[in-house]
């Protein structure tokens, strides 16, 4: 079972709540606990509701959790907007400087301590430093000392010299010192430390692993428009692509950014652009070009809520037809939905395998709360890493060929083409937005454009580069679940609930979105009594592609959220015993 502590602060976006988060989580991670974090922010710099929830477990865990053991208010709305979270016990730290903080309502259950968070920090030597000062009161509610968090505040610190350290080191004893003099006791002791692996935790967001397994992957071009939430990827990129010769470009907008990204592969650079909803819009043009001229194209589209500019900083899944069906015209196209952290570094390398075997656009479907979350995870494996340039050729292929005559568009069996770089004697081509014969030459032949089109249409025919999905439970599960991409983790912790109370459960959670792995989820899609399709939309996207492959079948159900924020277990508990009442006799 996991033994876990929620821990959240809140304020008013822009006093640093951020900040405290990061000091909290990576301390704790650090000390050697499993970590998950996940930000709520308002689409402003400074104003508005903020809060950053951190979950501290003895095992990895694929979510911030329903639950909140400990809440840092720094302002009322962190009170009453967080209230609902927090379990019997749980402890309310309110910033008791002014004494204006009250409970959300009457509850003996909860603990609310008013403990002068500024005041304490303006002895320290400034009212900024109240978030140490409010690290120093979890201490003592956990069971740490202020010397836990000296090592993190030595690294975050020390550039601004040693007083600095010393002060925020004063504020966090200080917290600690109040709260043990005026209250004492340890409310939520930390759970045993998991065994120390041989390799070290790493604390890492799927942006962040994206970026880094596209570098790992052969990535040396990113062309990209900010745009949150997938600024992130950007930022890493603009950090570690130099050290390897490659180059970041901050395009004018997102049209001029694919693009270069896709011109830059013409060149035979491994290039990508990252974006999110509506600049992935602005794409589609350039998406169809690299369909028709066969040329590799990586997009990293992290979802967020839509339509138009829609939540900014609110996480969805509302992409996914777009992702399928997006461009005008029909042409090959692969999309893939990590599932994990892991998945994001892997999928962010195996992108460019595969856009340059299948010659066509990959499209990476991440979304706000994978690409944004930060979380605790094993070592990434990186010798499954390899490089494959598909039917990519040399000089020596051409020696011989006549000027012009090299077939860029070859009719082949698998439907995949010899493709040259420019610049190669005797492999000169050109690669059209137009229907084109063999060589790449315009035309409108009907013959030939029937026999491109058939050609393109084949190359995902054999694939079998990768299963598609993680599948678990019995084909003839009393529920099974399916999902895909980010929700994951959290559909793993309701399968559990579900199993602890004798339902036999299923969990199919996709990462290969198209081509769709249809026969190897058919038997337990068709098997299951029902099946409950978990999805961060409005409308059911995933659920009606399930019905386009398996028919209208009338067990297949949607649990649906799309208001901004991720699903909790106890919804996705709720909706299952609207399906399946029966869960609540067993």
């Amino acid at each position: 079972m996991i033994q876990e502590v929620g821990w959240k602060v809140g304020g008013e976006q822009g006093e640093g709540i951020d900040s405290t988060g990061e000091i909290f989580a990576w301390t704790m991670h650090r000390l050697g606990y499993y970590v998950f974090a996940y930000r709520h922010f308002m689409s402003r710099i400074k104003g508005g509701h903020t809060n950053y929830k951190i979950r501290v477990a003895n095992c990895q865990v694929g979510h911030h959790g329903d639950d909140v053991h400990i809440l840092v208010a720094f302002d009322q709305e962190t009170i009453n907007y967080n209230w609902h979270e927090l379990v019997d016990g749980a402890v309310v730290i309110a910033d008791g400087t002014t004494g204006e903080l009250v409970p959300a309502k009457a509850d003996s259950k909860v603990h609310f301590y008013q403990i002068p968070l500024v005041g304490l920090a303006k002895e320290a030597g400034s009212a900024i430093m109240k978030n140490m000062v409010a690290v120093g009161v979890t201490a003592a509610i956990i069971g740490l000392v202020p010397e836990d968090f000296l090592a993190f505040i030595e690294d975050k610190f020390k550039k601004k010299g040693d007083q600095v350290v010393q002060s925020n080191l004063n504020a966090v004893r200080l917290g600690f010192n109040y709260y043990i003099e005026h209250f004492g006791k340890v409310h939520f002791p930390l759970p045993p430390k998991p065994e120390k692996s041989e390799k070290k935790h790493l604390y890492i967001s799927g942006n962040e692993a994206i970026a880094l397994g596209a570098l790992a992957g052969g990535c040396r071009v990113l062309a990209a428009y900010p745009i949150t939430p997938a600024t992130e990827i950007m930022y890493a990129m603009v950090k570690y692509l130099p050290m390897y010769g490659g180059v970041v470009v901050q395009a004018e907008d997102e049209i001029s950014a694919v693009n270069m990204a896709l011109g830059a592969n013409y060149a035979g650079t491994r290039a990508m652009t990252s974006t999110s909803g509506p600049g992935f819009s602005l794409m589609m043009e350039t998406l169809g070009l690299s369909g028709i001229s066969e040329t590799p194209l990586v997009i990293v589209d992290v979802q967020r809520s839509g339509p138009s500019t829609g939540l900014p900083t609110k996480t969805e899944q509302s992409d996914l037809f777009e992702a399928l069906y997006g461009s005008h015209g029909e042409f090959p196209r692969i999309v893939l939905a990590p599932t994990s952290v892991e998945e994001c570094f892997h999928y962010g390398a195996e992108a460019f395998n595969l856009a340059e075997k299948y010659q066509c656009p990959v499209i990476i479907a991440s979304d706000l709360y994978m690409g944004m979350s930060k979380g605790s995870v094993d070592d990434i494996e990186l010798s499954v890493v390899n490089i494959d340039r598909g039917k990519l050729i040399h000089q020596d292929d051409l020696n011989g060929v006549v000027r012009g005559e090299f077939k860029r568009y070859q009719l082949t069996d698998d439907g995949i083409s010899p493709r040259a770089i420019p610049g190669l004697k005797g492999g000169k081509f050109i690669a059209l937005g137009n229907e084109h014969d063999e060589y790449g030459i315009e035309m409108e032949d009907q013959t030939m454009r029937v026999e491109q089109m058939n050609k393109r249409a084949r190359k995902l025919d054999r694939f079998n580069d990768l299963i598609g999905a993680t599948i678990e439970g019995p084909k003839d599960a009393q529920i099974t679940f399916v999902g895909f991409g980010s929700t994951k983790g959290i559909i793993n912790e309701a399968k559990e609930a579900l199993e602890a109370r004798g339902v036999r459960v299923g969990h199919v959670q996709i990462s290969l979105l198209n081509p769709f792995p249809t026969e190897l989820l058919r038997p337990f899609i068709e098997g299951a009594e029902s099946v409950l399709v978990v999805e961060l939309n409005s409308k059911g996207q995933l659920a009606d592609l399930l019905k386009l492959h398996y028919g209208h079948q009338d067990h297949i159900e949607s649990c649906l959220k799309f208001s901004g924020d991720p699903l909790t277990v106890k919804e996705i508990l709720e909706r299952v015993e609207e399906v399946i009442p029966v869960v609540n006799h067993q």
